[in-house]
């Protein structure tokens, strides 16, 4: 039946949680383009057959008429499913950015097809060239703090690094009063904590 496997990948897209992404389903996704390359080939032979028979494709309705009617139908619905596929992933891609910063874990890496990767490296640099030249961090504080300092607890061993105001040694397990902006990239990555009181 016509149109079953783009309607599978768009069924993807809602069985898995919000935000979250499934890896590229490229054997899925190719299946639904040669569909569409086999609906424009009989869409053409269609139209071929009206035209050699001295038929007006506009006004004439016979068999080859409503056939072609199906492939066109079939075909865009078929491309409409492949946008809705390809959207919906980009979206969440780009909260990854806000989300995660610069470097996407492993995990996820895994789960973009080389497109989309690559698309992440352009939306980031765009955004990053963006920030650079306005001076101004937009992937912190994405809520209005209430303090501009926080208390976190390190997970990960991460070591000595520059803060906007000294320097310090982030050990695993040791407990710091930081400036928010500076911990945000390390709570996204998952390298620290901020304890709440």
């Amino acid at each position: 039946m016509y149109g079953r496997k783009a309607s599978q990948l768009v069924k993807e897209l809602t069985g898995g949680e919000k935000g979250q992404l499934k890896a590229f389903n490229d054997d899925l996704f190719n299946q639904v383009i040669k569909e569409c390359s086999s609906h424009h080939v009989g869409l053409q032979a269609l139209f071929r057959n009206m035209q050699e028979e001295g038929l007006d494709i506009q006004t004439t309705r016979n068999a080859d008429f409503y056939g072609a009617l199906i492939h066109h139908l079939s075909l865009t619905r078929n491309k409409r499913c492949l946008m809705a596929y390809m959207y919906n992933r980009a979206e969440v891609i780009r909260s990854l950015k806000w989300k995660l910063g610069r470097v996407l874990p492993n995990e996820l890496v895994t789960k973009l097809s080389n497109s989309e990767k690559e698309y992440f490296k352009g939306y980031s640099a765009a955004l990053d060239a963006y920030m650079n030249e306005m001076n101004l961090d937009l992937t912190v504080d994405m809520v209005p703090p209430k303090d501009p300092y926080i208390q976190v607890r390190v997970l990960d061993d991460i070591g000595e690094v520059l803060l906007t105001d000294r320097s310090a040694n982030l050990a695993r397990y040791s407990m710091h009063f930081l400036k928010r902006t500076d911990a945000e990239q390390y709570i996204c990555q998952g390298l620290m904590e901020e304890l709440l009181s």
